[in-house]
């Protein structure tokens, strides 16, 4: 928090420091153009009044010119401008400013000014980055979540993905019912593995959704308390609170945090309230109140809810069918679905199979509706997602609800529907069809493995379902996101919400970026032709013995000096047929549709009359970076409302496994910043003089 103070701190006190000296932390969501364009923008303002400042940018590369301790004692003030949490601990005692990583581009000098007045900082872990402009700041709930959601997802994509190996290759079906791993088997072991790693998604959801609200002192009741949640023979629960039980730990624990360390406490008591007082005081209260006020209540509704669809088993097979998909869709892994799969489990022993049927096509829906919706719309969502997706489609395949677990707790009010709505369909085209499943579980692998009647029809519902949940899902997230961004964003990063080229870079050589281009008419240099980790050309491939420009994926044959499109698409075919003179684009109609869908998510225009649209696709075998000027500048949507005249296009492929792109963009959004620079590329007079400034970049 902080607090109201008094004349501005003097950094160090010694007298002698006639300077002011200044720190700032940039960081945007994926740490590349914005991050470094921010720093730029802070240093060069402060530079032009006379002030020491240093920039620690958090990019995707890692922190840079990390701030150090001395640094901070001798510091007057903190600008910390970021669109994602950065710590603020380190800062205590000093004044702090908090905006979002686009002041800092657009009014660096006004943040300079107000940083000299701004409170204390006092203690707290965490920035909450005030609202942008232009577009629909996350709220800090939505934040925590995503902050426990992306812990939680390689536990469950280890998890499922061991219990699916150990299932599929020493699992079978046991007359007496279920499907088993022989006991005391190495695949017994490969399956206890996964399910540690299941057990411990939930209390790791809720941990770090706390950590996000209440800092380090929440992360202990956090984890505590998803324990709790998902445990639920402590209070008397068969199935547990499961997933949605950690989100509301999550937050309940934070919140207690966040009360607790407002309480006056003796000065004695101060240093130990974060490791001792405050964990121990959040954990036993939020133990206990779950386990005696929330946990009775859960375990009371579900045995009822039991009750109710044993009395169900007379009525109409679709109408129970839908209800059990719904049950099953719902929480994936949770009380409601466990309910629903208890009681058809139960009532196999009695020779009623079909209700387990309903379960048993339900079950996949979910993983393989959500896996298949980040196929078949790759823009909606980010890597991570898309590579989540590709797991999520491998554990519906063998039963494993909980692998869209991830997508639910991520977009709840999007996903949740659209995996209901596609359980139910699929429970009640079991049901009409009369699916037995002999076994209690469900997915593909059962229908595989023999242990369901009714196979045609089993799969029917299965595939029916999926599409169901696949095309509510996208047509939902579709709606969201239109709503969310309502008009262009502004401030978001270069890579905006598709982290097209998310990585971590190493250092370019030196010899990448320095040495003067070729020069004359003669055949220009070729680019490498490596993935984009690749090193620098050698000389064989540079007859002039100059060094390639950006590890010579940009040459002269992919330098137009002027451009002649008008607007936006126009330009991006422009630069498409530019960069297909490499040699490298195999796809030019699909390069132009990935790079306009990136332009839809929000614009690639930086502002300073700099525009870089970029596309990850297959449609090129090797990176490849092009840039062209226009006299008359195209309309970019840029952040500062300038036409962009100078254009760089970059285009890697989908699978390129290097990141010397991410370092280039990088250095280029930084270089970008320098006014001079910009002089310089827009005076060159022809390609191999645009090669030659392009050169300077270090």
């Amino acid at each position: 928090m902080t607090i109201p103070a008094g004349p501005p701190p003097t950094g160090s006190g010694d007298g002698e420091r006639g300077r002011l000296k200044l720190l700032a932390v940039t960081a945007c969501p994926t740490g590349i153009a914005h991050t470094y364009m921010a720093a730029e923008k802070l240093a060069q303002a402060a530079e032009s009044r006379g002030i020491d400042m240093k920039v620690e940018t958090q990019g995707s590369i890692g922190a840079e010119n990390v701030l150090d301790d001395n640094d901070v004692s001798t510091a007057d003030g903190v600008i910390v401008a970021a669109d994602k949490d950065v710590d603020l601990s380190r800062f205590v005692g000093k004044r702090v400013l908090t905006v979002g990583v686009a002041e800092g581009i657009r009014h660096p000098e006004r943040l300079i000014e107000r940083v000299l007045s701004a409170p204390v900082h006092t203690g707290g872990g965490a920035i909450r980055p005030a609202s942008r402009e232009g577009g629909k700041e996350r709220s800090v709930a939505y934040k925590a979540l995503m902050n426990g959601v992306s812990y939680m997802i390689p536990f469950v994509v280890v998890g499922g993905l061991l219990i699916a190996v150990s299932l599929s290759l020493g699992g079978h079906t046991d007359p007496s019912g279920g499907l088993v791993i022989p006991k005391d088997s190495f695949w017994m072991d490969v399956n206890n593995i996964g399910v540690i790693g299941f057990t411990l998604m939930v209390p790791i959801l809720s941990g770090y959704i706390a950590y996000a609200v209440g800092d380090r002192p929440a992360l202990v009741p956090g984890m505590i308390g998803g324990w709790i949640a998902n445990t639920g023979s402590l209070y008397d629960s068969k199935a547990g609170a499961g997933f949605i039980g950690a989100i509301v730990t999550g937050f309940l624990a934070g919140y207690l945090v966040l009360w607790i360390k407002k309480v006056r406490v003796p000065k004695f008591v101060q240093p130990i309230m974060p490791i001792i007082v405050i964990p121990i005081v959040a954990t036993t209260t939020l133990g206990l109140f779950f386990i005696y006020v929330i946990g009775k209540p859960i375990s009371w509704v579900f045995e009822h809810l039991t009750d109710w669809l044993s009395g169900m088993t007379g009525t109409s097979a679709i109408l129970l069918g839908a209800i059990l998909g719904l049950m099953i869709a719902f929480d994936m892994g949770g009380p409601v679905n466990k309910t629903a799969f208890l009681f058809g489990a139960g009532l196999i022993a009695t020779g009623n199979q079909t209700v387990m049927g309903m379960c048993a096509a339900a079950i996949p829906v979910m993983p393989l509706g959500q896996g298949l919706a980040t196929l078949i719309r790759k823009r909606l969502y980010t890597e991570q997602e898309r590579e989540t997706g590709l797991a999520s489609l491998f554990m519906g395949c063998f039963g494993i609800s909980e692998g869209a677990i991830p997508f639910a707790a991520a977009r709840p009010a999007q996903v949740i529907p659209a995996n209901m709505l596609g359980g139910a369909v699929a429970g009640a085209v079991a049901g009409v069809a009369g699916v037995e499943d002999a076994v209690p579980h469900g997915g593909p692998i059962v229908a595989v493995l023999g242990a369901v009647s009714g196979v045609p029809m089993f799969f029917v519902a299965v595939v029916i379902g999926t599409l169901v949940t696949t095309l509510t899902t996208v047509t939902l997230v579709d709606i969201s996101e239109r709503k969310r961004r309502g008009a262009p964003v502004v401030g978001g990063d270069v890579l905006g919400a598709e982290p097209a080229l998310v990585g971590a870079g190493a250092v370019i050589p030196q010899q990448a970026v320095t040495g003067a281009a070729t020069t004359g008419a003669s055949a220009p240099a070729a680019g490498t032709e490596g993935s984009a980790g690749a090193t620098p050309a050698e000389a064989d491939d540079d007859p002039d013995g100059s060094c390639p420009v950006l590890s010579g994926y940009l040459t002269e044959q992919t330098v137009k000096v002027a451009l002649d499109a008008r607007d936006k698409e126009a330009a991006i075919r422009e630069m498409a047929g530019l960069l297909a003179r490499s040699g490298k684009v195999a796809g030019g109609d699909e390069l132009v549709r990935t790079a306009l869908r990136r332009e839809e998510q929000g614009t690639t225009g930086l502002g300073e009359e700099i525009a870089i649209p970029h596309a990850k696709t297959d449609a090129v075998s090797a990176p490849v970076v092009g840039f062209a000027r226009s006299v008359e500048g195209v309309e970019w949507g840029s952040l500062d409302g300038t036409k962009a005249k100078l254009v760089f296009m970059i285009a890697v492929p989908e699978a390129a496994a290097g990141d010397e792109h991410l370092r280039i963009l990088a250095l280029l959004s930084r270089k970008l910043m320098d006014a001079g620079f910009r002089e310089r590329l827009t005076a060159a007079a022809d390609e191999a003089a645009v090669l030659g400034v392009l050169a300077e970049i270090r």
